[in-house]
């Protein structure tokens, strides 16, 4: 069955734990989504794991259309949801509406996600009157990461975790319907869910978050460049894929590959004719 946004809005209630990853193409999209994962994360981290930048900050629309609309072909039950990037909702809320409404009609996703509290509230409140689900993103957020000065766990002052409690509380009036909290103490992670009625998906925030995301790459162990403390391997296929490839290198070297069964047959006749 297709998970919407009120599956997220009973998990709550049921205090039934919520699942998230991150995708960006399709047949990435079918695996975890026929595994069951409730909602599928198009990710601006998409710019670190699959285009190979420093940060989120160069992803375009563009780019979170391609990949969202890759995602949406492979994804049958998992809720969709697309990051919007960097400067494509802070300039303005009229832009904020066009750039989400070009994620949901080109990029086919069910939800867009965007970073921030009490200032971008007019642009939550624009984007879901007009119909359009928004996740919010608050804590560590990446697109902020020059502001921070580098990816570090937030709000561990009294005024930024009073800072951090007003922003969710201020995200859900404006139509939020779940909030991702990353890199934010456990303890103040729980005070929260405890104090909204929407979904708190955490990533970096403790097990009293109402569900969980991870990046996959990260989860798999298919990206070496950095992995933040949060993250659980829960199967090394980065070094099974490295392995698959250096045994396809050796058996093309030394003929071994391909073997007859996996070659074509022709008539006999017809080489004798040529």
């Amino acid at each position: 069955m297709k998970n919407t946004v009120n599956t997220f809005r009973e998990a709550k209630k049921n205090g039934e734990k919520l699942t998230m990853l991150t995708a960006y193409d399709y047949s990435t999209a079918k695996l975890i989504d026929e595994a069951g994962v409730n909602s599928i994360l198009v990710g601006d981290s998409l710019g670190n794991v699959i285009l190979g930048y420093e940060d989120t900050v160069s992803v375009t629309v563009e780019d979170m259309i391609h990949h969202g609309a890759a995602v949406a072909r492979g994804a049958k039950n998992a809720l969709v949801v697309i990051d919007m990037p960097f400067m494509s909702y802070q300039t303005s809320v009229y832009d904020a509406l066009v750039n989400a409404g070009r994620l949901m009609k080109e990029g086919r996703g069910n939800a867009v996600k965007l970073e921030g509290g009490k200032e971008v509230c007019p642009q939550i409140k624009a984007i879901t009157d007009a119909g359009i689900p928004v996740c919010a993103h608050l804590g560590m957020t990446p697109q902020s990461i020059n502001a921070f000065g580098g990816f570090k766990v937030q709000c561990k002052t009294e005024e930024t975790a009073r800072k951090l409690i007003e922003d969710a509380k201020a995200v859900e009036e404006a139509g939020a319907f779940a909030v991702v909290l990353e890199c934010v103490p456990t303890k103040l992670a729980e005070l929260i869910t405890k104090e909204i009625n929407i979904p708190t998906i955490g990533i970096g925030a403790g097990a009293g978050c109402d569900g969980q995301v991870l990046v996959y790459q990260d989860m798999l162990g298919m990206f070496s460049d950095f992995t933040p403390k949060f993250v659980k391997k829960f199967a090394n296929v980065g070094e099974v894929m490295k392995e698959a490839f250096k045994q396809y290198i050796e058996e093309v070297s030394n003929g071994t590959f391909p073997e007859e069964k996996h070659g074509y047959k022709i008539d006999e006749e017809v080489l004798k004719s040529l």
